[in-house]
């Protein structure tokens, strides 16, 4: 649309600045800084939390209007509605097996490395009370508690309370009910993309706020648990990040050789999002960005608009590693050892609980609450022992999180048939391309690769 064509050309002016005037340098810079504000003076450090919690709550402010447009939208221009479900179907199969498979590779490693072993906690002297509200949402949101809050109390109130599955839903029924009411709803579906327009052009304004928002965040970490904190359970966290970096690397890398295009091309092509997300702990920071750049890569405007989205709630690969790996760590450190019957439920109990706190405030911790649960052996006041350095994964947490649904986007938009190969790699290379002006309002109307349209091979999408 016209919005990805302008940002397309200033993406490709961003290249001709100086260095130090393009956004990953400056966030990069950023982190460097906030960090040793905050290791040499960590009570200025810790005062600046407010410049990181105000930029993710501006972000936040404009996810559900990016999503409700560029879906809608997408979808209010479809003639063929089935592919709505076929793509919201694959999707599912991609999240359901690769998060799994990160429950598992979690596990594996956890057996094999054994991080907590040798720690000889006593549970008694653990404190229940730090991880006590964690254990209470865990017990509040059920799988059945998750499914009923997707739907929205009214149609609008989905928009104003940040919901994103909220938002899908209304989304999607608002553009299956425009394409069915065509030609009465152009008028409706050209308001929603001028609209679109105007959104995406503030999502650019803001990420010049970026650098200031990873410098506080960064600041703020950094100050108030201390680089020395990491000490203590440092092969926990030597465990999390090598085996997030094994299921990127291996797996992912393998799953991006499949289908065509270089993981590192894509890690590279992301990089200002990744450096936002490993600033400020928080995917959601990045996802508008996320959105319109997967959509320059060749990615149908509709299956972005409905895998990222989604993927922020059913494709969480690094919160899995995490939770496996957390939760044995837990054991080993209080000195139970775990039947493979009980690991087993573990994963089971994960791959349910992972999508019930979807959207909940400390959502890694309540999964674990809610797993440690199911195995009366393991206390869950354990939690207590790495609540301490759980903002120091969060950051990998987010990153593994965020490049599986980069990931996962592409692999959709290939199996549906929705991904334009010259498009994708030409962002790989780094020459992103602008769809031609000409163009533009057919896009609007129809996507990139409706009737009449062909797709990188000449042949009729």
């Amino acid at each position: 649309m016209g919005t990805t064509s302008g940002s397309v050309a200033d993406g490709v002016k961003a290249e001709r600045r100086p260095f130090y005037r393009q956004l990953y340098v400056q966030v990069l810079a950023a982190i460097v800084f906030g960090a040793l504000l905050g290791h040499f003076y960590p009570d200025i450090g810790t005062s600046l939390k407010p410049l990181g919690d105000g930029f993710i709550k501006l972000v936040k402010m404009i996810i559900a209007p990016v999503i409700f447009l560029t879906v809608a939208g997408g979808i209010a221009a479809m003639r063929d509605m089935s592919s709505v479900g076929s793509v919201a179907g694959k999707a599912m199969i991609y999240f359901l097996f690769f998060s799994t498979l990160a429950l598992i590779i979690g596990l594996v490693v956890g057996n094999v490395v054994q991080p907590g072993a040798g720690l000889n906690i006593d549970p008694a002297t653990l404190d229940a009370s730090a991880v006590e509200t964690y254990a209470q949402t865990a017990e509040e949101h059920t799988l059945w508690a998750f499914v009923l809050n997707i739907i929205p109390t009214t149609l609008f109130s989905a928009m104003t309370d940040g919901n994103i599955l909220q938002v899908l839903l209304v989304a999607i029924l608002t553009g299956v009910a425009l394409s069915a009411t065509r030609p009465h709803s152009d008028l409706v579906i050209d308001l929603i993309a001028s609209l679109g327009e105007a959104v995406f052009k503030l999502v650019h304004m803001l990420m010049k706020l970026a650098p200031i928002g990873a410098f506080g965040a960064i600041a703020f970490t950094i100050g108030e648990f201390g680089i020395s904190s990491l000490a203590n359970l440092a092969a926990l966290i030597a465990t999390f990040y090598l085996t997030s970096l094994l299921f990127v690397v291996g797996v992912l890398g393998m799953v991006a050789w499949f289908t065509g295009f270089s993981l590192f091309a894509l890690i590279k092509y992301l990089r200002e999002e990744l450096l936002l997300v490993l600033g400020t702990s928080s995917s959601e920071a990045a996802l508008p960005s996320l959105m319109e750049k997967m959509e320059i890569a060749g990615c149908r405007k509709t299956v972005v608009g409905l895998v990222v989205p989604t993927g922020y709630s059913f494709n969480l690969d690094g919160t899995n590693i995490y939770m496996t790996l957390a939760a044995l760590f837990i054991a080993q450190a209080v000195g139970v050892e775990l039947s493979w019957g009980e690991q087993i439920t573990l994963v089971l109990v994960a791959m349910v609980s992972s999508k019930g706190a979807a959207g909940v405030t400390g959502a890694g911790f309540v999964i674990l609450a809610a797993t440690l649960s199911v195995v009366p052996t393991v206390p869950v006041a354990g939690m207590a022992l790495i609540l301490g350095i759980d903002r120091f994964m969060s950051e990998c947490r987010a990153l593994t999180n965020f490049i599986g649904n980069a990931v996962a986007t592409v692999v959709v938009a290939k199996w549906e048939g929705a991904l334009d190969a010259d498009r994708l790699a030409a962002a790989m290379a780094g020459t992103p391309m602008p769809l031609p002006e000409e163009d533009t309002e057919r896009h609007e109307r129809t996507g990139p690769y409706s009737e009449g349209l062909t797709n990188a091979a000449g042949d009729p999408a």
